[in-house]
Parts: structure tokens; C-alpha cells; sequence
């Protein structure tokens, strides 16, 4: 990751989720609490094709702005695809699979609750 200040990658990345159409953005501040990123965006897409294609231009955008390597996690099925730019880590998923998997409960801390991001 290069010295890029996680806020200006957060606020890249919640850009490019709103430019296609992902859907219930929610962003979890991190920093602090854990040593994995600043920052956690969770949001849907409608489908796996949705989903896969979101991954893709999210990388992309990131790469272009010259914001350090991007790992992609689980991009064939679509169903649950974990980008990691370092600082915000995104979680995307199909409805269906982010009800199973309910990350927003799990990493929600008790004084910090999620938060919604933009009109998504």
C-alpha cells in the first residue's frame, strides 16, 4: 500500500460503489479497534454478475488512481467477493448471502454502530 490516506481511499472506493449502483453501503471505522484496515465497506449487489462487476471496476479505479495493489477474494462465484486495497477493506455480497453471513452485527462495536454511506 502506498502512503495514501485511508480517508481519501475510503471516500474513492464509496464513490465508485454509488457510481454502480451498489446497493445498502454501510461503512465500519476500524481504525483502532483492529490491525486489518481503517476501514470496512459492506455493500450489496443484485446479483453475481452485479457483484463480479462491481469487484472489477472497484479494483480497477483503485489501480488507476494509483492507490497501492488490490487483492481480490472469492471473484468466480460472485456470491461474496472481498476486495482488500489495505486501508478499507470491502466486503461485497448477493442480498442472500449478506443476511447469512451478517458481517455488520459482527464487527458492529457497541459505541460505534455502522454507518450508512451516501444514498445507497
Amino acid at each position: 500500500m502506498t502512503d495514501v490516506p485511508s480517508r481519501e481511499l475510503l471516500e474513492l472506493v464509496l464513490d465508485e460503489l454509488d457510481e454502480n449502483q451498489a446497493q445498502e453501503v454501510v461503512s465500519i471505522p476500524l481504525e483502532g479497534k483492529s490491525s486489518i484496515a481503517d476501514h470496512m465497506v459492506i455493500a450489496s449487489g443484485r446479483s453475481t454478475r452485479q457483484v463480479a462487476s462491481i469487484a472489477q471496476k472497484l479494483t480497477e479505479r483503485i489501480k488507476q488512481a494509483g492507490m497501492g495493489p488490490v487483492r481480490l477474494e472469492g471473484l468466480p462465484a460472485a456470491d461474496w467477493v472481498l476486495v482488500d486495497a489495505g486501508d478499507v477493506v470491502i466486503h461485497l455480497f448477493r442480498p442472500e448471502v449478506r443476511s447469512f453471513y451478517n458481517l455488520e452485527r459482527m464487527w458492529a462495536f457497541g459505541d460505534a454502530p455502522p454507518v450508512a454511506a451516501g444514498n445507497a
